[in-house]
């Protein structure tokens, strides 16, 4: 493009700005005026130049987005009708949940498993199930979301037992490909900030690094969930890839992909005026996609109250057709590239969780904090935070804690329970609870409602 239209105009530097804003703040402080903090530590500026690029090369993947569709199989006709129907419509990758073994042949039937991207994510650990079927899709694009590490975490109990589920886990690895998952996901909806999010989860990673070795490298990927905050979620998913590189790289484990699969986030989802939630999972759907997500699956808007509905699924598959096919954002995972305020505050995110990281590794590790409760009681800490924003208003949550709809009734229109759900089994130790921030304010509205 030729530039001589601006030819005229003299390069300003970045000092020349802000000696212009501080002139035009009228003796006001410049630093306590417009630097905004996050609760990651980092120091957001009113503008950004050249001046804060990074040149920081991320391994993106090559090709543009995977569009998903979650489907849970309970009867495995149906399972199948569902993923054929969806492929059909436009997705080009399933994820598969379940909680018992069941009938591959039949779930599998007429799929495409060499140009289809699918996802198993199983509530039960059965090695030699999960050989079978792996051997059965016999392809590069099968993943399985196995994560003993993430069960405990947030169930606060393994599987069968720690050598028993490391023996398990062990025979899938020598069988299978693609075969361990890391759940990042939970941090996110459990209330972590973002630092804690990328920390918590490369020290989770690295269990496993530490006890397979080297050549689990290659077999591991990732689940995130993104949250509202725009710019830092693209942000984060990008730090990540930078984590996991550096992480890899002292392994020496060279030219390894980063896979990453990525959902909306649940925790600001609401039971009311419940068509927000079409607005907020197309900006986090759009967060992922930027941040150079391998594979995007929606949550509909009404996840969190009703049983899977074609209308509700319908709508969330065609909103990443809609940023895939309209928003011309099917190869979109470079357009970040050289954004000076993405950049910038991508380097500060992976610096600050790499800080993180290493002080869980020189006291002991990921598994000994977590048995020990320091990660829940780190997390805990940061969700009660975001709570009490929420509950004063610094986070906002439309038709929920602002502009609320008094004629809203949501009691007679719930097919789900919403809420956290008590347990009272024994656990090794403190679960990781996933918490939407809206469910204390919403069970008070509902137990009003009629009364």
């Amino acid at each position: 493009m030729s530039t001589f239209l601006f030819d005229e105009f003299e390069p300003i530097s970045a000092a020349a700005w802000k000696q212009k804003i501080q002139v035009d703040l009228k003796g006001e402080d410049y630093n306590k005026t417009l630097l905004w903090k996050t609760d990651e530590g980092i120091i957001v500026k009113p503008f950004y130049t050249k001046e804060d690029r990074t040149n920081t090369q991320i391994n993106l993947p090559e090709k543009g987005f995977n569009i998903c569709q979650t489907i849970f199989i309970d009867n495995e006709k149906i399972a199948n009708s569902l993923a054929l129907d969806a492929l059909k419509r436009g997705a080009n990758a399933i994820q598969f949940k379940a909680s018992k073994k069941f009938d591959y042949h039949k779930v599998l039937n007429n799929v495409n498993l060499n140009s289809t991207t699918t996802y198993f994510q199983f509530t039960f650990l059965d090695a030699d199930f999960q050989i079978e079927l792996s051997n059965f899709c016999n392809s590069e694009n099968c993943f399985f979301q196995t994560d003993i590490i993430g069960n405990l975490a947030e169930s606060g109990n393994w599987f069968v037992s720690l050598k028993g589920d490391y023996k398990k886990l062990e025979t899938i690895v020598h069988s299978a490909e693609n075969c361990i998952s890391v759940s990042g996901d939970l941090y996110q909806n459990a209330g972590a900030t973002i630092t804690q999010q990328l920390a918590y989860t490369l020290a989770h990673a690295n269990e496993y690094l530490n006890y397979f070795g080297k050549d689990i490298g290659p077999k591991v990927h990732f689940t995130f969930s993104a949250g509202s905050n725009y710019f830092f979620e693209i942000a984060k998913l990008r730090a990540f890839r930078i984590l996991w590189e550096t992480l890899l790289n002292e392994y020496d484990i060279k030219n390894n992909e980063t896979h990453i699969f990525s959902q909306p986030s649940l925790r600001n989802k609401t039971l009311y005026d419940y068509n927000v939630n079409m607005l907020r999972t197309t900006s986090e759907s759009m967060s992922g996609i930027l941040g150079g997500s391998n594979t995007i699956s929606n949550v509909s808007y009404d996840a969190i109250y009703h049983k899977s509905n074609e209308f509700g699924e319908r709508i969330a598959r065609n909103q990443l057709l809609i940023l895939q096919q309209e928003s011309y954002l099917q190869e979109a995972q470079k357009f970040a590239d050289g954004a000076y305020y993405i950049e910038a505050i991508t380097q500060q995110l992976a610096e600050n969780a790499l800080t993180l990281f290493k002080q869980i590794e020189k006291a002991g590790g990921f598994l000994h904090q977590l048995k020990a409760g320091i990660i829940q009681k780190k997390i805990n800490e940061s969700a009660l935070k975001e709570e009490d924003n929420f509950k004063n208003k610094n986070i906002v949550l439309l038709g929920t804690n602002l502009l609320q709809n008094k004629n809203d009734q949501m009691k007679s229109d719930l097919e789900l329970y919403p809420f956290v759900k008590q347990r009272n089994i024994k656990t090794l130790l403190i679960p990781i609870n996933r918490k939407r921030l809206s469910e204390n304010q919403e069970k008070e509205r509902l137990s009003q409602e009629n009364a």
